[in-house]
């Protein structure tokens, strides 16, 4: 049992793992703004939250245009946004978030390559490595589309809800 509680303190001790709630510990991955793992002990409450895309600048925009949605680092503010809110209202917040999939199209204005690069701007507005060690692991693909052709972002996340 000694040697249990020196495993768990390990991390904690050299400096390379935070935790944030109650059996969750993440661990950092260096120079990027993501966690490499995160862990969540046994008891806690995992939220899976489906996909989100952006939503249009305006009501009256018009469908399947680009310019209705903006650019990969608005649109993924717009998808960020809907995800905080959507958590907020379960009583979450976005540093409760341990997993994210990101989805990126690359359109002809980027010549068919992801906008990585406005993605990480958007996304760095919400997870900033500078101010929190409490980063969820993620996963970063390009497909080919989404539904609608103006969508260049989808997100997906899985928060989890410390047990009471």
């Amino acid at each position: 049992m000694r040697y249990k509680s020196l495993l768990v303190a390990l991390p904690f001790i050299f400096g390379v793992a935070s935790a944030n709630a109650e059996g969750v510990v993440h661990h950092k991955l260096n120079g990027m703004p993501i966690s490499e793992s995160v862990e969540v002990s046994a008891g806690n409450n995992l939220v899976f939250l489906s996909g989100k895309v952006p939503a249009k600048k305006s009501a009256d925009a018009p469908e399947g245009v680009l310019a209705s949605y903006g650019n990969t680092e608005e649109q993924t503010i717009s998808v960020l946004e809907q995800i905080k809110t959507h958590l907020n209202e379960l009583g979450l917040d976005m540093k409760d978030v341990v997993k994210m999939q990101v989805f990126l199209v690359g359109g002809e204005e980027t010549k068919g390559e992801m906008d990585f690069k406005g993605f990480m701007d958007g996304y760095s507005k919400y997870f900033d490595a500078s101010k929190t060690e409490q980063l969820p692991a993620r996963s970063t693909f390009q497909i080919a589309k989404l539904a609608n052709p103006a969508w260049r972002v989808e997100i997906e996340v899985i928060a989890v809800r410390p047990a009471k």
